[in-house]
């Protein structure tokens, strides 16, 4: 074989599987933006049994070596059963498989992976190809290709920006923009939201109360019954199963500060909510290694963070309001009510001065407007692309 040859081979066994998540962390180790993720988290991510993912989901994971034996791409092949049910008109339906995972050190490798994913899929009965997913919508969808310049926050992915050309070469067009959206938090918002913030104050029939933590359970429960109906007809969703409640329940728990979960109610009936998260980003790119290892000094690091974090960024990763109300004014009141009582916790209890909002789909109008409206500007864009397969 031939020194810039290369052969690829499907993830048998764990040594298999340890040299896949051990990829991630040795092909950004130049990058000053990748931020490593614990790697037993990583491992979890990928293994039946840790992740729920996999009680709805086929996976297959390839690996490309080189004529010495050494690693150098990876990609993973994967089959969401529940996103098979949805309608095709949301994104996905029938017939729709993915892969994600992608790492190459050449676009011959990229190409070479991407045709053997696709290839995997087809075998499986596919048709048509959503990519990248890592591994689910929920996780790290989309490849960034705006917002390279500055590190991810907590729970967003980043991607090597010469994946980008390499993918659409592969035949791939752009199928939705993903937008994330910064701010700066310590300053007040515009006139206009004030006065809707204080008139929303002063109506009897809404109540924006803190997420109670010493009644997790829950709480997260109401959230998740109002993220399944918020978010149920819009492009790319798939419901979170029992066990994935409870799985990322457990995984945020200790991220979750009662100031900083909103719920809104309108004649005592949960409405709306807003989860914002402290940007666990910051200490986890100077506590885990390059490797996602930490040190015990860097163990120290994460755990006194926990206890009392202060960052320069929040993260809003997820937001809803009740189908029924979603047309309606009384939805971006609401908002503007959350996000400010969250803005004002940030900021004073927390130190931060920076705020992120996302990810939010580029044709959620309601959305995007209330974005704008607090004068954030987008940051990041990833793009999830698509492509039929013969």
């Amino acid at each position: 074989m031939a020194a810039d040859e290369f052969t690829i081979t499907p993830v048998a066994g764990k040594a298999d599987l340890a040299a896949f998540v051990d990829l991630v962390y040795t092909a950004n180790a130049g990058d000053p933006n990748f931020v490593p993720q614990l790697r037993a988290e990583e491992v979890e991510k990928y293994t039946p049994g840790g992740n729920p993912f996999h009680e709805h989901a086929r996976c297959q994971y390839f690996l490309a070596r080189d004529a010495g034996g050494r690693v150098v791409g990876r990609i993973s092949a994967h089959i969401d059963e529940l996103a098979l049910t949805v309608p095709a008109e949301q994104g996905m339906g029938p017939g729709t498989g993915m892969w994600g995972a992608l790492e190459a050190e050449s676009e011959a490798q990229a190409r070479a992976l991407i045709a053997r994913a696709e290839a995997w899929l087809a075998e499986q009965g596919m048709n048509r190809v959503l990519a990248p997913m890592n591994l689910s919508v929920w996780e790290e969808p989309g490849q960034l290709v705006k917002g390279h310049d500055h590190p991810p926050t907590v729970m967003m992915g980043h991607q090597n920006p010469k994946f980008q050309p390499w993918i659409e070469a592969a035949g791939y067009a752009p199928a939705k923009s993903l937008y994330t959206y910064e701010l700066n938090i310590a300053q007040e918002f515009p006139p206009l939201i004030q006065r809707i913030v204080a008139m929303g104050e002063k109506n009897p029939r809404i109540r924006i109360r803190e997420a109670e933590v010493k009644h997790f359970a829950r709480e997260v429960e109401i959230i998740c019954h109002i993220l399944n109906d918020a978010w149920s007809d819009n492009w790319g969703f798939v419901p979170f199963t029992p066990s994935e409640i409870a799985y990322t329940g457990k995984k945020l728990k200790p991220l979750i500060k009662g100031d900083l979960v909103r719920i809104a109610e309108l004649d005592g009936e949960p409405v709306a909510f807003m989860l914002t998260l402290p940007d666990l980003n910051e200490v986890q790119l100077r506590a885990n290694g390059r490797k996602g290892k930490p040190s015990p000094l860097g163990w120290i690091k994460l755990g006194l963070w926990l206890l009392r974090p202060k960052v320069r960024t929040m993260r809003v990763p997820l937001m809803g309001v009740v189908k029924r109300l979603q047309a309606s004014r009384m939805a971006s009141q609401l908002a503007f009510m959350m996000i400010e009582y969250i803005r004002r916790a940030s900021v004073t209890r927390y130190g931060a001065s920076r705020g992120e909002i996302g990810w939010i789909l580029d044709d959620n109008q309601g959305m995007n407007s209330i974005a704008r409206e607090i004068h954030s500007t987008v940051n990041k864009e990833y793009v999830v692309y698509e492509r039929k397969l013969a």
